[in-house]
């Protein structure tokens, strides 16, 4: 490892989010810090890009010195502009966090701080993505922090190819009630959806997105049971949508490029 690496921060919850701010104190141990982040609320917004529009880049100030760039985007857009526009070198490591709610199984798809983290991985920079299983703002994400530091040095410290990163999430509880580190893969949860209707002070109605969590495993090898077991959970995620076993069960598809010609025009 280099004696002081540079490593890009970033996040969903915003980059005035405690998240934020615990996660850079622990990352400035192991080098120097740049945060960029969303200038506001931006979670399960998934890998949301902005096209249709210009973003604008805001220094943010705190005790008198640069605490980092708030951007007017997504997540991945904070870390594509990180580091093509911001950035006068590729960071040596990406963190996104400390995300105020589990990203586990299928959240993992629906989660602004995964995504940031998965822009950094197809940058080719060793990227984590570290959650905290609590949407309660005000819990504290200290210990989260402290796992965060862990993970990551032994991260950067490693042989490994970052063609793949670390979703990493932290049981809510005591430090001295976690039980440990458990390598797991995703689990099979899945959200039981729901819309309720309301109607606002004019009568008109509206809906609100709610549901329930159903986790029907019970292995201690996925994430949400060792979670709630009292494991911190690191689960490496990789980008790969081809569904291999389906590939020669298709191969008669491939009979219409000889009876293209026969088709009536």
């Amino acid at each position: 490892m280099k004696d002081k690496i540079k490593i890009l921060v970033t996040n969903d919850d915003g980059i005035d989010s405690p998240g934020i701010k615990a996660l850079s104190q622990a990352m400035a141990k192991l080098g120097d810090v740049i945060v960029v982040a969303p200038d506001r609320q931006q979670s399960a917004v998934g890998h949301t890009l902005t096209v249709a529009r210009p973003l604008r880049v805001t220094k943010v100030m705190r005790n008198g010195s640069l605490f980092g760039y708030a951007i007017d985007g997504s997540p991945s857009d904070c870390v594509k502009i990180a580091i093509h526009r911001l950035l006068p070198d590729k960071p040596d490591l990406v963190v996104s966090g400390i995300n105020h709610g589990r990203n586990t199984a299928i959240n993992i798809l629906y989660s602004g701080t995964v995504a940031a983290a998965t822009e950094g991985m197809l940058a080719g920079i060793p990227s984590i993505a570290i959650s905290l299983a609590s949407h309660d703002l005000s819990q504290d994400t200290s210990v989260a922090a402290e796992y965060a530091y862990l993970i990551a040095k032994k991260f950067v410290n490693s042989n490994l190819t970052p063609n793949f990163l670390l979703n990493v999430n932290v049981p809510s509880v005591p430090k001295e009630h976690i039980l440990g580190i458990k390598v797991a893969k995703h689990s099979s949860s899945y959200w039981e959806d729901t819309y309720e209707m309301r109607e606002d002070p004019f009568g008109r109605k509206y809906y609100w997105f709610a549901g329930e969590y159903c986790t029907p495993d019970d292995r201690l090898d996925t994430d949400d049971v060792a979670l709630e077991s009292g494991y911190v959970t690191i689960t490496p995620v990789h980008f790969d949508f081809t569904k291999y076993d389906v590939l020669d069960k298709l191969s008669s598809f491939e009979e219409f490029n000889s009876a293209e010609s026969n088709i009536d025009r």
